[in-house]
């Protein structure tokens, strides 16, 4: 029998502990051979990340004993944390940041040297037998040194640097025949979504280096994911036309392939991505995105003519190729993501691991719809709106839902619209829930990207309550009953929009950032160059970071906000958090805080998910819910 209750008190079986358990994530896929393994984050095991492979037969099993754990802190985002190569698995650690290698039926065992050197973007050289590598340096005082470097398969030699000099480096990928090496790198103040260059080098018979040459990229152009093409043309995708495209490299010469106003490329947050890769040598698979939502394509490369794969996935990443097949993360607005191989000569798709973590009852599961609406500076913004969602009830005749905003990190960053149990926690409950992509999102050009710029605190915050504003006054959400959410990045645009004439009437906010001046001056290399762009240059321009830091304008916050903070976040530090609650209270506005002893930046552990969802869910029933009386 259907209940009349009102919104936001709905009974739920998607719990926080659910919630929790489906957050587990799953990623960089690698295919050895006729094996393909993938990372799976174990949320019930304080967030390890474990190596998995699945054998030809079916047969899946973890491949990392206890308590090693697949992570690399390169740029504190990490990413390319393992590698493997007939039966051998390479990874860095996460507790000591050493890679490893590890032999079937052995145990693991550190091939490079102790010290204060973190590892990313593994890759391996078959003919030399070694692990190409970014390494980070950070035994001098002062910001870390990045290079590329050659660790040799058994530990015997010392580490190899093969490239220096340059702020970062990305992607190193030698090509078939060993005789040559393609990689990225780019300088301060530009993110690898602003400029990145494209180098070739030579490489003689025991792998040294000559000078590398340019080929493509520079300040302005943003090259992602160099690949070499099974016969030795090297492709790469760049977004010189707005869009991130593939190219490829012949006769010195570069050629588009496929062109689309679409994206095959995603930012460089997390080393090692991949959106395309070669089924054959004259075939690759891609995944490309149109207005936030992803698709499968396999190009032909005689003619450049894409044909979509009708695989139902509305997110795609991690993508692999073996002769005859891609495989990938394929995630949709009913499934988590699950990795699945696709055959196009057949035709075929086929789960490889089904989706992770307890299954959510399709009954409950609301969908979403794209939406674009009129933003601030006569601009136009995107999101995913979520209606409420639960057979077992409904809303008193009259009554209009509560709306939830909910903020992706990033800010480079996008909202995609797939199956998130945390959005099913809310929705089942009778919350409305909005996924903004505001200026600056990806998955819709370089030029939204770029309408940030300068803009950071300010076009963010526009784009969030212009979303919550449009949606009730299409009659569509409660009014008096909106809040936002958002973590990290996320967390700084949820104070944002808190402030001033906002119509949010609560906020969350995880590991956010609240003062700029503090991100500014003590922020880790990788992102030290990036406000410059957002905001300004500081401290030239501290003006702007004081005037855009939410703590230094508190007092225009009316609405009770709730914090979640990680003890050991190193990104956006605890005293961003206790600088933030401290200034609220001085204004009498009810501030919460939440510590988290041994989570960082994003919380891992399933017991902190679930007491944060918790806090957050209690937190709204006394200060958002209850201002309607229920």
């Amino acid at each position: 029998m259907v209940k009349t209750a009102p919104a936001g008190l709905w009974d739920s079986p998607i719990t926080a502990a659910l919630a929790a358990s489906a957050a587990a994530a799953t990623g960089e896929i690698r295919l050895d051979g006729p094996d393909t393994c993938w990372i799976e984050s174990r949320p019930a095991e304080g967030g390890r990340s474990v190596i998995v492979r699945r054998e030809p037969s079916g047969e899946i099993s973890d491949l990392l004993p206890p308590p090693f754990s697949a992570r690399s802190r390169v740029h504190e985002y990490g990413g390319g944390a393992y590698v493997v190569c007939r039966g051998a698995v390479y990874f860095s650690n996460g507790a000591d940041s050493r890679i490893y290698r590890l032999d079937p039926e052995g145990s693991p065992r550190p091939i490079t040297p102790e010290g204060e050197f973190r590892y990313g973007d593994l890759f391996y050289d078959l003919r030399r037998d070694r692990v190409l590598a970014v390494r980070e340096d950070h035994t001098s005082p002062g910001p870390p040194v990045n290079t590329l470097v050659a660790v040799d398969g058994k530990g015997r030699r010392p580490v190899e640097v093969l490239f220096s000099g340059r702020d970062f480096y990305a992607s190193p990928r030698p090509s078939p025949d060993g005789t040559r090496l393609a990689f990225l790198c780019w300088d301060l103040p530009d993110m690898p979504w602003d400029g990145t260059e494209l180098h070739i080098a030579d490489l003689d018979g025991e792998g040294c280096p000559a000078a590398s040459r340019p080929v493509a990229g520079g300040r302005g152009e943003s090259i992602f994911q160099p690949e070499w093409s099974p016969g030795g043309e090297l492709f790469f995708v760049s977004d010189r036309t707005g869009w991130w495209n593939i190219y490829r490299l012949a006769a010195g010469k570069i050629f588009s392939v496929c062109p689309m106003e679409a994206e095959f490329g995603v930012p460089l947050w997390s080393l090692g991505a991949s959106t395309y890769a070669f089924t054959g040598p004259g075939r690759l698979a891609a995944a490309f995105c149109r207005q936030g939502s992803w698709r499968l394509g396999i190009i032909s490369l005689e003619d450049n003519r894409l044909e979509e794969v009708e695989a139902g996935y509305t997110e795609i990443a991690s993508v692999r190729a073996r002769p005859g097949s891609a495989v990938f993360l394929g995630a949709s607005p009913r499934s988590l993501p699950a990795v699945a191989e696709y055959f196009p000569g057949s035709r075929r798709l086929e789960i490889i691991r089904p989706e992770r973590g307890e299954a959510i009852d399709p009954g409950l599961i609301s969908a979403p719809a794209a939406i674009e609406f009129p933003a601030g500076r006569g601009k136009t913004a995107y999101g995913f709106f979520y209606p409420p969602r639960n057979p077992a009830f409904r809303l008193p005749t009259g009554e209009l839902p509560p709306l939830l905003v909910a903020v992706h990190g990033g800010p480079t960053g996008a909202a995609s619209p797939v199956l998130k149990s945390k959005t099913q926690f809310w929705t089942s409950r009778g919350f409305a829930v909005l996924e903004v992509n505001y200026r600056g999102s990806s998955g819709y050009g370089r030029g939204y990207r770029e309408a940030l710029d300068g803009l950071w605190g300010v076009a963010d915050a526009e784009d969030c309550r212009a979303g919550a504003r449009w949606l009730a006054g299409k009659g569509m959400v409660d009014p008096g009953r909106m809040a936002i959410r958002g973590s990290s990045a996320g967390g700084f645009t949820a104070l944002g929009a808190l402030a001033g004439e906002s119509p949010f009437r609560a906020g969350a906010v995880y590991y956010g950032v609240s003062d700029l001046e503090l991100l500014a001056a003590d922020d880790h290399k990788f992102e030290s160059g990036y406000f410059s762009r957002l905001v300004g240059p500081y401290p030239e321009r501290s003006d702007l970071y004081r005037a855009r830091s939410p703590v230094n304008f508190a007092g225009r916050i009316a609405a009770p906000v709730i914090f979640f903070q990680g003890e050991e976040d190193r990104v956006v530090p605890p005293e961003q958090s206790e600088g933030m609650v401290a200034a609220l209270r001085r204004k009498d506005i009810p501030a919460e805080v939440v510590y988290f002893p041994g989570e960082g930046h994003g919380f891992r552990s399933a017991e902190t998910i679930r007491r944060s969802l918790e806090a957050e869910y209690d937190f709204y029933r006394r200060f958002l819910l209850s201002r309607t009386g229920t």
